[in-house]
């Protein structure tokens, strides 16, 4: 088991894994295992997002094959994403997806206005 780290980008709600911010954001890492992902929706070549249920329990079971592959502790997996993908990477970790960090890409803080 590597104590190096793994990071998980998914996407926001209109993009898929090879959205450019997700790619730069991969490629700047370099040599550090970067998995970008699809949400099931997308995978089915569907347009509009899946539910949140669905797409959390995406993020779940990307982080888990990746943390696999890479041969990694699972604390040592960072999770995130643009939009969409880094706010269900969030809810999964406050589920208790074990995570050393979140990367929150063009995610709004706070709704405009506040």
């Amino acid at each position: 088991m590597s104590s190096a780290g793994a990071l998980l980008l998914a996407p926001g709600a209109g993009a898929d894994r090879n959205h450019h911010t997700l790619c730069a954001v991969a490629d700047a890492l370099s040599p550090l295992p970067v998995e970008r992902m699809d949400f099931p929706a997308r995978k089915a070549g569907r347009k509009g997002v899946d539910r949140a249920p669905v797409a959390v329990a995406a993020v779940v079971t990307e982080a888990a094959q990746l943390v696999s592959g890479a041969k990694i502790r699972a604390n040592r997996l960072v999770v995130g994403g643009r939009s969409f993908g880094g706010r269900m990477c969030s809810m999964a970790v406050a589920d208790g997806l074990p995570a050393a960090g979140l990367v929150l890409l063009s995610y709004p803080l706070h709704p405009p206005g506040k």
